[in-house]
């Protein structure tokens, strides 16, 4: 199964915080907000992931999650969400990652506190 992080959009509700960078990459407690819904899915054996990201920063995934080996991962795949088109246009990016295959959905500024493994298990 594959994973996709939605994590685009502009933030505006957040605002003046998001003039200068992606909501998704604000601090929750002790690190980035992307962290969590990231770790949701390694954490549930999902380790092939695609993260759509939009806005000005968009670039700022790559400087901070590089290829994923923080997370265990041997790679991250990122596509871009030009404007606002909401989750239906995010997930039309990742049909491409998707090829067919079954993925999990997540978005990028959810935060589970239990384990999401026993649900990605019987989806498998």
């Amino acid at each position: 199964m594959k994973g996709v992080i939605l994590a685009g959009g502009l933030g505006t509700r957040l605002a003046p915080l998001t003039h200068i960078t992606n909501k998704h990459l604000l601090p929750v407690y002790d690190r980035p907000m992307i962290y969590y819904p990231l770790q949701t899915l390694v954490d549930a054996g999902i380790n092939d992931i695609l993260i759509v990201a939009g806005g000005n920063s968009a670039g700022e995934f790559l400087r901070l999650l590089g290829n994923g080996a923080g997370f265990g991962l041997k790679h991250i795949n990122y596509t871009y969400q030009k404007g606002e088109g909401g989750i239906a246009a995010a997930l039309q990016l990742a049909e491409h990652f998707a090829d067919g295959k079954q993925i999990a959905v997540i978005l990028g500024d959810n935060i589970f506190q239990k384990s999401i493994r026993p649900f990605a298990d019987k989806f498998r």
